[in-house]
């Protein structure tokens, strides 16, 4: 895990420390971005704020001009070849007021590429948010390490490309943390002694009629992601369907899914399950009757209640379905995303994923899991499904429910970027991708 700091733990952090001494190595980072991103420009403008982060600016301002530049702190930005934001800083919160939301117009206005110091002006650095005008930044050079605004939406598309300096401070502990690839490195891979079922049994609940697919790719995935046996519970109309969609699989009538589920290391309820009360019962049924660690998926994430249990359980929601489960808009999702992450952790006592580009894991008394690494691509149908089946797998090996959601969206990203698509990528490329994701 790698740090992610919020502005008070920024704030902690340079405690002690001379002002001076960390606004001179910040500009210099500053400076050296402007020179490195854009050796051609030769007017410089840098719109400036009067707290530290505009101290910075200032500085930068007088580096650039030392090295023979046209560089000045100016709000006129309609000349310049690159604009230097240090408007506001990691302390910034709320909306601009008037006349700098006027100010960050005009720096999203000019035809020039944009810096930002530290944070684009307008996103908060502590959560991301984005409640007024915020720059659009091609660059940001955030100091120390980086914010947790940086890497979560909205904040994350106003930051372009982040540039990480180092002016000297010492890391400390942080509320939330980016995930690593290493995170893989801890999946147990099968051993000499394994069998289909020790290596990891999962049970997919779900492929009603018209939705097979979804379980099997779900199915499919949890193969695919090392567990040594999987079975299907679908209706009793869709079991020819589903034999032929996944032949490792076996499949099981739904109506003896409780027998099956007792059998199996981790559950998958929700792809193609169908929707309505009698399926809303199932799962209800699955999550207090059973002590087998599960995923909550798509189907089963309607209506979805807070359920009582001592396994490990992982929701998998997109910003629509958790909008849903907290009477929330989906915009409003997309908008306060930690907040609602936190807020479904408390609701339902569990660890939530929420999927997206910045893809986040909560767990109850801990801080957010964030996921940073956009495919693009993995916008498309039936890739949720897949992930879900990662996750059921890496439950069924044993992993804890943060490590393996965690876990299961880095193999799910790798996977996707293996596929070596950059467009028309589907669910199935990502599952064959899986083996060489995790190293197989």
């Amino acid at each position: 895990m790698k740090p992610l700091y919020t502005a008070a733990e920024m704030k902690a952090a340079e405690a002690g420390h001379d002002v001076d001494v960390l606004m001179e190595r910040a500009a210099r980072a500053v400076a050296a971005a402007v020179r490195e991103r854009y050796p051609q420009a030769r007017r410089i403008r840098a719109v400036c704020g009067k707290g530290a982060n505009g101290g910075d600016g200032r500085i930068a301002v007088g580096l650039l001009r030392g090295d023979g530049l046209d560089a000045e702190e100016s709000t006129e930005v309609s000349d310049a070849d690159v604009v230097v934001d240090a408007l506001f800083g990691t302390g910034f919160s709320g909306a601009p007021r008037a006349e700098a939301a006027g100010l960050i117009r005009r720096i999203n206005e000019a035809p020039a590429p944009v810096v930002a110091v530290d944070v684009p002006s307008g996103v908060d650095a502590s959560t991301g948010e984005v409640p007024g005008d915020a720059v659009e930044a091609e660059v940001t050079v955030t100091m120390h390490a980086l914010k947790v605004g940086l890497v979560v939406g909205p904040g994350r598309f106003r930051s372009g490309d982040v540039v990480v300096a180092d002016i000297g401070l010492e890391h400390r502990a942080t509320t939330h943390a980016l995930v690593a690839a290493e995170v893989l490195e801890g999946v147990p891979r099968k051993r000499d002694g394994d069998n289909k079922y020790t290596a990891g049994s999962v049970l997919v609940v779900g492929g009603a009629r018209g939705l097979t697919g979804a379980a099997a790719l779900c199915a499919r995935a949890a193969f695919r992601a090392d567990a040594g046996y999987v079975a299907v519970a679908a209706p009793a109309e869709s079991l020819p369907v589903l034999e032929t969609l996944v032949l490792e699989a076996v499949k099981r009538p739904l109506d003896a899914v409780m027998a099956s589920a007792e059998r199996a290391r981790a559950l998958a309820i929700g792809p193609g399950l169908g929707r309505g009360e009698r399926e809303r019962e199932l799962v209800r049924r699955l999550l207090r009757e059973t002590g087998v660690p599960a995923v909550v998926d798509a189907d089963a994430l309607d209506g979805f209640e807070p359920v009582m249990r001592e396994a490990d359980t992982v929701l998998t929601p997109h910003s629509g379905e958790l909008g849903r489960l907290l009477d929330e808009e989906s915009g409003w999702v997309d908008e306060h995303r930690l907040e609602a992450v936190a807020r479904a952790v408390e609701r339902f006592g569990c660890v939530v994923l929420l999927k997206g580009p910045d893809t986040l894991v909560g767990a109850p008394r801990e801080g957010v899991w964030v996921i940073s690494d956009n495919v693009p691509a993995l916008a498309s149908a039936g890739t949720g499904d897949v992930l879900t089946g990662v996750v059921a797998a890496f439950l069924a090996k044993g992993l804890d429910a943060r490590t393996a959601a965690a876990a299961g969206a880095v193999a799910h990203r790798r996977a996707a970027r293996a596929a070596g698509k950059l467009a028309g990528l589907v669910a199935s490329d990502v599952i064959e991708a899986l083996p060489a994701a995790l190293g197989s």
